[in-house]
Order: C-alpha cells, then sequence, then structure tokens
C-alpha cells in the first residue's frame, strides 16, 4: 500500500469517524475541499504541510494520518514477545500491544515474584494505569495510599503519580496492566 493510498483511508476513516463533510474540514483546517477529496481518492499528493493541516482540522496527531491501517486480527504468541525485567529481575514484563498512532494504550502482562516489590516514579503527563490481577495478591502503593487486590480486582489510577507494586505473598503475582496514554 503507498503513502497516498493510507492516507486516503485514514482520512476517510477519521472524517466519517467524526461526521465530517468535505466542506466543514475545508473550513477547519484550511484545505480546499477539491483538495480533501482528491486526498481521499488517492489521486492527491499531499505535501507534509497539508497533511499538517489535515490533521490538526481532524484534531489528531499527524502520525495518525500516515500510520499504515491496523489489520483487522491480530494475532500475538506469547512465545514472541520480548521480555523485559526491572534491574533485579524480581518484576517482568511482556507488551503485547504496544501504542500506536491509533491505539493510545499498552497491554502488558506483568509478573512479580514472591516478596518482591518495583518502583515507579510515575510515567508521562495525561496517563492512566488500568490494572486487573490475574494471580496472587498485589499491593498497590500509589503517592502512599496502599490497595490490597486478590485475584479478580482491579484498580485504575492516574500513573503520573509514583506507584509501587508488591507482592508479600509465597506465589507469583501476575496481572494485566494497561496504561492508556489521553
Amino acid at each position: 500500500m503507498s503513502i497516498n493510498e493510507i492516507i486516503a483511508a485514514n482520512l476517510q476513516r477519521l472524517r466519517e469517524e467524526r461526521n465530517l463533510s468535505f466542506g466543514q474540514l475545508a473550513e477547519r483546517s484550511g484545505v480546499s475541499k477539491v483538495m480533501l477529496s482528491q486526498i481521499e481518492k488517492g489521486e492527491g499528493n499531499p505535501t507534509i504541510n497539508t497533511i499538517w493541516k489535515v490533521a490538526n482540522g481532524l484534531e489528531v496527531d499527524y502520525s495518525q494520518l500516515i500510520a499504515p491501517p491496523m489489520p483487522k486480527v491480530q494475532l500475538v504468541r506469547g512465545a514472541d514477545v520480548p521480555l523485559q525485567e526491572d534491574d533485579d529481575g524480581f518484576f517482568q514484563a511482556q507488551c503485547y500491544f504496544p501504542a500506536t498512532a491509533s491505539r493510545r494504550f499498552d497491554v502488558f502482562v506483568a509478573k512479580i515474584l514472591p516478596g518482591e516489590k518495583h518502583f515507579s516514579e510515575g510515567h508521562s503527563p495525561r496517563t492512566q494505569e488500568y490494572v486487573l490481577v490475574q494471580q496472587g495478591t498485589l499491593e498497590a502503593v500509589i503517592e502512599g495510599d496502599s490497595y490490597t487486590l486478590e485475584t479478580g480486582d482491579a484498580i485504575c489510577f492516574d500513573c503520573t503519580l509514583s506507584h509501587q507494586f508488591a507482592n508479600g505473598g509465597q506465589e507469583q503475582v501476575v496481572f494485566l496492566d494497561i496504561v492508556y496514554y489521553q
């Protein structure tokens, strides 16, 4: 798929998601209706400046117009997902679905060994973290407040705050961890 075909498909999808006519988008972006129509048909050869104007008119990141479309089905094999560890190797995480221009979140499976903990000073601005415990008991300490989560429990919090995950039990803790970028 050529870059013009990718831009055409993304423009059409984003414009329709926002229920914008070519006229409305032209007003918002400063790009003519004729040019927008040509781009959406894959007939135009838009410059970088034009793409920026269209992205601003749609109120999206530039990358959302140039990113290849996501496949309808994404199959991820656990054996193919790289394992990441903290400095001591007590905390492990695998990112099954990293954030992209159209997917504004990361999906991790994380594990903490018995008696161990993992500390984070906080993530980038305007992020939220969603944690769902799959196995064991997880202690989440967020800005000094402690929360105990059992298997099946979940918590959501502003992850720009410092936070720590701890395992005070005798078995490994496994949890689903989703970081959402607003």
